[in-house]
């Protein structure tokens, strides 16, 4: 005897041939939601919304949603500064981002006053290379603040 399988949401049932799209959309919809949670706690979402001044407040809700949708929306290449990357490689680094990187491309944002006339675009390439540009921005900040004129044009010695 043959028994359909109730809990499985991965195959059709049996005479019902419209089962399998409805239950793809809802493996879909759990991985979207699955994915989005880890977002959110990679990101230290809900501590940033409770903590952050307002301004910071929409700024960080606009990354999480931007983090969010490049790594729900399949799709086969995701343009980092102008060339085209494969979707998984970029999914694998957003899913990689946390809170630290956020504050680093944040502070990067705050700081330029270069018009930028794709947000987007530009949010999307300093997510994508902050893993590996973070600690050498920073660095680059302590040795100018504490020897190419920071704190010596500031007279602190």
């Amino acid at each position: 005897m043959s028994y359909p399988n109730p809990i499985s949401q991965s195959t059709g049932e049996a005479g019902n041939p419209g089962t399998q799209g409805k239950a793809d959309a809802i493996d879909m919809m759990d991985e979207t939601s699955a994915y989005m949670a880890l977002i959110r706690e990679n990101l230290e979402y809900e501590h940033h919304m409770k903590y952050d001044q307002h301004g910071e407040r929409e700024m960080y809700e606009e990354i999480y949603e931007t983090v969010c949708d490049v790594v729900c929306v399949k799709r086969r290449t995701i343009r980092i500064n102008g060339e085209d990357y494969p979707y998984e490689l970029v999914k694998s680094r957003f899913l990689k981002l946390n809170s630290g990187h956020v504050a680093y491309v944040m502070d990067c944002m705050k700081n330029t006053v270069t018009k930028i006339t794709n947000i987007r675009a530009y949010l999307i390439t300093a997510l994508y290379n902050a893993p590996s540009t973070m600690s050498h921005y920073y660095q680059q900040e302590v040795q100018h603040d504490m020897y190419g004129g920071g704190w010596a044009e500031k007279g602190i010695t």
